[in-house]
């Protein structure tokens, strides 16, 4: 287990006042200097030099003082938040193990599986620490593992989004998980494509920093994948995210509307005679819905997108074969999305239910 400013100046003068006129002043008699009277020298207070520098020497003082104070109370608290958050991630290490395992034991989800995960998780995040194993020696070694174990319980929240069916079998999917989800798709008129665009919406949603295009199956990550493309095949045999589109005799235009939380899609189903001149209307109010728009899957070994991943408000086209279209509305938006979807075909329109 990897444990993982500007001056101002003035030049300005003042202005320039006439002199006063000079008054004489009156001639001093010989009485008034009799009462003149003198104060000796020694009598008048004089500052000296050494006044001076007691005073000075008091400001250094009183300012040494008031420095070294602050220091030692900011010494203390400092240390007393050391030692306070030392305690704390002392105690969130010791506790972590036992409650990761109860969780993952209520969520069906083995720590076979479960901790090596974290670990690619930890060591993508911290590369300095591949390869090294980390023990509660130093209290360094407590903060990488405080991190590890941060990470688990973000990897753990995700992970208890998903069904606990699904989640049981995580780390014992196979390919023939996804043979068995073709046969069904093939039940429901439902290319891979379509089923691809559902789990991907909720998988890059948990997972946003997943490279897009790369083939993860037989990873740990592919895992996760599948566990969330059998959530996806759930919902679409209830029919909660699969919905067949219902012409009104003489009609041929059909409106439908919904919402979709972050990370969901939806797949609407029609039959349409080939020769037919389709057009595509969504309206919403984001950018971050998309819609792909699938040919029936049965004319080729893989059904053809018209349109895949789209952000368009407005699509027209022809149907070259007859058969059910798939038209696909996924929402990359972390806010709930409402949006109206509206199919129209022009010529013939046949309902096959």
């Amino acid at each position: 287990l990897g444990l993982g400013a500007n001056i101002l100046s003035s030049t300005d003068l003042a202005p320039t006042q006439a002199a006063p006129n000079t008054i004489s002043p009156p001639p001093i008699t010989a009485d008034q200097i009799s009462n003149v009277t003198t104060t000796p020298v020694s009598q008048i207070p004089v500052t000296t030099n050494n006044t001076q520098k007691f005073s000075i020497w008091s400001t250094i003082l009183l300012v040494l003082v008031t420095i070294f104070s602050m220091g030692g109370i900011g010494w203390v608290a400092g240390n007393f938040w050391l030692e306070y958050n030392s305690d704390q991630k002392d105690k969130i290490v010791n506790d972590k193990p036992k409650e990761l395992s109860d969780r993952l034991k209520k969520a069906g989800i083995e720590e076979s599986f479960f901790f090596p995960l974290v670990d690619d998780f930890f060591y993508a995040k911290y590369p300095q620490k591949k390869g090294e194993s980390l023990s509660d020696e130093t209290s360094e070694d407590k903060l990488w593992k405080w991190r590890w174990y941060e990470i688990a319980n973000q990897l753990l929240n995700k992970l208890e989004t998903l069904s606990l069916d699904a989640r049981r079998r995580l780390g014992n999917y196979s390919k023939d998980d996804i043979y068995r989800w073709k046969s069904q798709l093939s039940r429901l008129n439902i290319s891979s494509a379509a089923f691809n665009d559902l789990t991907d919406a909720k998988f890059f949603y948990l997972f946003p920093e997943q490279p897009r295009g790369k083939n993860i199956i037989g990873l740990p990550m592919g895992q996760i994948w599948q566990a969330i493309a059998t959530d996806t095949m759930k919902g679409l045999q209830s029919r909660k995210s699969l919905e067949e589109i219902r012409f009104t005799p003489g009609s041929f235009r059909e409106v439908v509307n919904g919402n979709l939380q972050p990370g969901e899609g939806k797949i609407y189903l029609a039959w349409i005679q080939a020769d037919q001149v389709l057009r595509i209307r969504l309206r919403v109010n984001s950018p971050e819905v998309f819609l792909s728009i699938y040919s029936p899957e049965k004319y080729s070994s893989r059904s053809r997108p018209l349109i895949e991943d789209r952000n368009i408000n407005l699509w027209r086209g022809k149907t070259l074969t007859s058969g059910y279209y798939q038209f696909v509305v996924v929402s990359n938006s972390d806010q709930p999305i409402e949006y109206f979807l509206g199919i129209g075909a022009r010529d013939r329109v046949n309902s096959r239910y």
